[in-house]
């Protein structure tokens, strides 16, 4: 099988930074305009950083990432798989998949599917928390580069819905809308007390009127009504 092209054909817009550690990439359209995440990590001995999704493949993305050094692509669902292909030719890091979604990456090198739980390293923690899609994931980061600070990196599980606030969006291409319901409940048991104090999206942050991450996050998780929400309809 031949290799993609390892440069990109456009420019692109540089990434936003977020904090001191963590980048928030342009929407990507081809990922429906998902977000993605680069995370500062650990040195090589811990894998380096995470980049968190597919943003576009661009010049100035890819430029931020060869400066990292060391590094991973965690994909959270199918959603936001992009062109994560060239994305590990170009850059050879290894790319972390839950197993059910495995299969839609037959062409991609390093490729290391996970099951139910994954410790990376210490601080950083996946969840497999099927619903969106088969094989949706979420990433608990604390401590290291964040210093106090903790970030759930919850893909499509949650999307925004208005300034620091978001929700599980029902579509009619979602998997399972009570796998959903019971990721989310497994989720509040799996997290630690009073964290994460962020959470970051993986879909659209339109509604977050130029904000990126949205805050409290723990006391948003614990205060969704699941009954509720079970009785919501796709979009």
């Amino acid at each position: 099988m031949s290799s993609l092209p390892t440069q990109p054909s456009e420019a692109g817009r540089p990434a936003r930074q977020v904090l001191e550690s963590l980048w928030l990439f342009a929407p990507n359209r081809d990922t429906q305009g998902g977000s993605a995440w680069w995370l500062d990590g650990p040195g090589p001995q811990g894998g380096g950083g995470c980049l968190i999704d597919c943003p576009a493949f661009t010049e100035a993305n890819l430029a931020l990432l060869q400066g990292r050094g060391a590094g991973r692509i965690l994909l959270t669902s199918r959603e936001g798989h992009g062109r994560v292909r060239r994305f590990q030719e170009a850059l050879g890091w290894p790319v972390l998949v839950q197993e059910q979604e495995a299969y839609l990456l037959p062409g991609v090198q390093q490729l290391q599917p996970f099951g139910a739980e994954l410790a990376l390293a210490p601080g950083l923690r996946l969840l497999w928390t099927p619903g969106p899609t088969p094989g949706a994931s979420v990433l608990l980061a604390e401590g290291g580069a964040l210093g106090d600070g903790t970030v759930l990196f919850c893909g499509r599980l949650l999307s925004p819905v208005a300034e620091e606030q978001a929700a599980p969006l029902r579509h009619r291409r979602s998997f399972h809308w009570g796998r959903w319901l019971r990721s989310l409940e497994q989720l509040r048991r799996w997290l630690p007390p009073q964290r994460p104090l962020w959470l970051a999206s993986g879909a659209g942050l339109g509604a977050l009127r130029g904000e990126a991450l949205i805050p409290q996050g723990w006391e948003l998780l614990q205060g969704l009504d699941l009954e509720a929400l079970a009785q919501q309809q796709p979009q």
